[in-house]
Formats: structure tokens, C-alpha cells, sequence
């Protein structure tokens, strides 16, 4: 979003569309840089290898690990050992910018050898105002149109990314407020005098989490109401389903949603 704001043209390849943006993929041969949003999920069903290993890339981001893939991985430490060798995969003088609010992932990048920089971020410093959350900046107080703590955290990692490139804090805090997120990622579909509703795409239970903590610190005043839909065949795995404890507790009213077919 900041890149096109600012009429920086770039390739990419992402998994969800911007709203308003249907585009998750253009590929060209003028362009200096693309950008690839990483998966450590098998590149196909007859290559097991996670995909983000094809890349090796000079510029990586690492926004934390969390065990997604239990149908893939159903060894915890078997899923962390993709992340270092994605790490090792990065070319020899590139950069990895890493969350260190992550104490797996800070451990993990701490103890890798692999001869490049690499530059730690954190939520940055913010607050929150009548259901509006407020950055504080060199540049002064920025209103966004996103919330929770994993998009602050996000938005820090990916400024250092946006400088990477050739654009300045000064000019990335200018795009950032009209960012609206990703399709499906706590995407506000109606928005009353009283009452919000809103869509996220959130499975995992630490996503799951995430989302939960970032609803109720921004509407703290509100009533709330969460709906999970347990929908993907991981999220119905007896390991994996054991991680969902007290991921809803922060609800007022929880709702939980299965179909019996798929569960079958």
C-alpha cells in the first residue's frame, strides 16, 4: 500500500487482496524489486518442501512463529527447523528485519550464523481514543484505520522494509493512516450508530488470539460477541484443537461452529 502510494513500482506476490485492490500477483521485467509474501506451507501435494525456501531472497521478514500447519508439521520442533533453514536461505550480505517481541523467533535468529544484518523491531509506541488507534511518531500523533497489536507490530516490520526500498519514515507515516488492511483480516462489514460486525479469516488459535485481544482492547466498552468456524482440517485435529484453550475467554457471548460432515 505505502509503495503504491507513493508510485513506486514494484512486482509482488501476496495471499490476500488490499481492499479495493483484486491484483495479488503482477510480474514484470522492468522493475528493481518484488515482493513476496512467504508461506511454510509444502510448495505442492508431491513436494513437501515449504515454499518460501525457493525464494531466497536479499530482503526477508519474519513476523513471528507460530504452529499453523499441524497437518504439515506435527512436530513443533520439525516446523521451527523450516524457519532456520529460511533463514540460512537468505543470500550472504542480505538483511532479515525480525519481530523480537517473538522469543522463539528471537532465539532462533540469534543463534543462526548465516552472514547477514539483522535489525529486530517491536509494537511501536501507540494509543487508543474513542475506538481509534493513534501512532506516536517524530511526525506526531498518526490516526489508523487498523487495530491490534499484530498489525502495530506488522506495520513497524514492514516500515523497515518501505526503507529498504527507498522510502523514508516521513513518507511511510504520510500512506500508513489510509491503509485498510487485507480482505478478510478484521474487515469491518457494517459499522452502526451502536453495533459493528466485523470478518476475519483468523483460524489458528494463535491468530485466533490475536484477533480476540485485538477486538477487546479496542472496543472495551462494547458488548462482544465471537463466532469461530472451525473449517480447515487442522483446526479439527485433537493437537491442534487443545491450543484453542481460553482463546475466546475475553468474549462476552462465544459462539463455536462446525459442520458435522467436514468433522466426519
Amino acid at each position: 500500500h505505502v509503495l503504491k502510494y507513493h508510485g513506486v513500482d514494484i512486482d509482488f506476490m501476496v495471499g490476500a487482496p488490499q481492499k479495493n485492490i483484486n491484483e495479488t500477483l503482477e510480474i514484470s521485467e522492468k522493475n528493481n524489486f518484488i515482493l513476496i509474501e512467504g508461506d511454510e506451507y509444502l510448495s505442492s501435494p508431491i513436494d513437501s518442501r515449504p515454499k518460501f525456501l525457493w525464494y531466497k531472497p536479499e530482503i526477508a521478514l519474519i513476523s513471528g512463529i507460530a504452529w499453523d500447519h499441524v497437518n504439515v508439521y506435527p512436530l513443533f520442533d520439525e516446523y521451527v527447523k523450516q524457519f532456520n533453514i529460511f533463514i540460512s536461505s537468505i543470500r550472504p550480505g542480505g538483511v532479515l528485519i525480525f519481530n523480537q517481541e517473538d522469543r522463539i523467533l528471537k532465539k532462533l535468529v540469534e543463534k543462526n550464523s548465516n552472514p547477514i544484518k539483522k535489525i529486530p523491531y517491536r509494537i511501536p509506541d501507540f494509543f487508543i481514543d474513542k475506538g481509534l488507534t493513534y501512532l506516536k511518531t517524530s511526525e506526531g500523533e498518526i490516526p489508523l484505520s487498523i487495530f491490534g497489536n499484530h498489525n502495530l507490530s506488522n506495520l513497524s516490520g514492514a516500515m523497515w522494509v518501505s526503507q529498504m526500498i527507498g522510502v523514508n519514515s516521513s513518507d511511510f507515516y504520510e500512506a500508513i493512516p489510509t491503509f485498510r488492511g487485507a480482505s478478510k483480516r478484521l474487515e469491518c462489514l457494517v459499522k452502526g450508530e451502536t453495533s459493528l460486525l466485523f470478518r476475519d479469516f483468523a483460524h489458528a488459535p494463535s491468530k485466533v488470539k490475536a484477533t480476540v485481544d485485538a477486538v477487546y482492547n479496542q472496543f472495551l466498552d462494547f458488548e462482544i460477541t465471537f463466532c469461530l468456524e472451525l473449517h480447515t482440517f487442522s483446526s479439527l485435529e485433537l493437537e491442534f484443537l487443545n491450543q484453542y484453550f481460553d482463546t475466546l475467554k475475553k468474549s462476552c457471548n462465544s459462539i463455536v461452529f462446525y459442520d458435522p460432515v467436514v468433522l466426519k
